[in-house]
This record gives structure tokens, sequence and C-alpha cells, in this order.
């Protein structure tokens, strides 16, 4: 089975709906981040592009025993910090709003029980929550409206 970060059968035709007016349209000078996750193996991975042009500007992983939630919160924290190092204010979409609320706390609100596999996503855990609180930022944080423009652009396209 591949990596994928939600069910969906392969056949079905994805129909947009029409997004209404206080959606709109996604802003095209902005960064997209998402996740994947393995569900046989627990591997997870995340990237970030651009959407201007769909150029990827990072992309981290795969980790072992990780969540697609703390792959989504990663994304944003290292958007994040990529913006931040590049002096951007872009804002940042994600189509999780898990990983959004996880940003608003500055804390990861995982069950994930810590392993000797996933001790390095722990870490990253860790280093995410300490950039949070050290850092201010000026970007928003977006949620990526899925029904309405499609598929996150930073998706990986294995569902």
């Amino acid at each position: 089975m591949g990596i994928c970060s939600c069910r969906r059968k392969k056949d079905a035709p994805k129909v947009l709906k029409a997004a209404p007016a206080n959606i709109g349209k996604p802003i095209k000078d902005a960064i997209a981040v998402d996740a994947a996750w393995n569900t046989s193996s627990g591997d997870m991975e995340y990237q970030g592009v651009y959407l201007q042009t769909g150029e990827r500007i990072f992309l981290q992983g795969p980790f072992k025993d990780g969540t697609n939630n703390i792959g989504e919160f990663l994304a944003i924290v290292h958007g994040l910090a990529y913006l931040q190092k590049k002096g951007s204010d872009l804002p940042i979409y994600s189509d999780s709003r898990t990983a959004i609320s996880w940003i608003k706390k500055k804390h990861a609100n995982t069950k994930l029980a810590l392993t000797p596999r996933n001790k390095p996503v722990f870490e990253m855990l860790q280093r995410a929550e300490r950039w949070l609180v050290l850092n201010q930022y000026p970007n928003k944080i977006l949620k990526w409206e899925t029904e309405y423009w499609g598929e996150n652009p930073a998706d990986f396209g294995r569902k």
C-alpha cells in the first residue's frame, strides 16, 4: 500500500463545489504544505510547494512511526521557519484543521507514544514547538479548501 493521507475511492470522480463568496479562490503568491502517512508502515513525510510555480521548496522524510497530523504540523512550522529566513510574509496553506489548531496553541497535541523508532519525530516536534514559542511571524496560516479548489498542491498524489 502506498503512502496515503486519507482514504478515497480511486475511481470516484472528484466534483468540486462552487466556492462561496466568503471562501473565494486561493492566493497564488503563497506556499502550500501537506503530509503523507503510510497506513501499513507508519512512515510519515511532508513537503511544501510554492503555489505560483508548483516548485517544491522543501521535502522531509520519510520518518518511522509518525502520524499524518504530526507531519501536517511539522510542515507548517517548517514553512514558517523557511519564510522567516527568506524575510517573507507569504501565507501558508494547509488542509489540516488539526495542525492549524496545534499551531495556534504552539503545541502538538498528539497521542502518539514515543518509541525508539519514532524518537527523531519527537525530537522534531520539540524543536518545532520551541520555535513557535520563541519566534513571531507575520505569515497567515490559511485553510486549503479542498472541496472547492481541488487537491492541495503539496499533496503527494498517492491516494
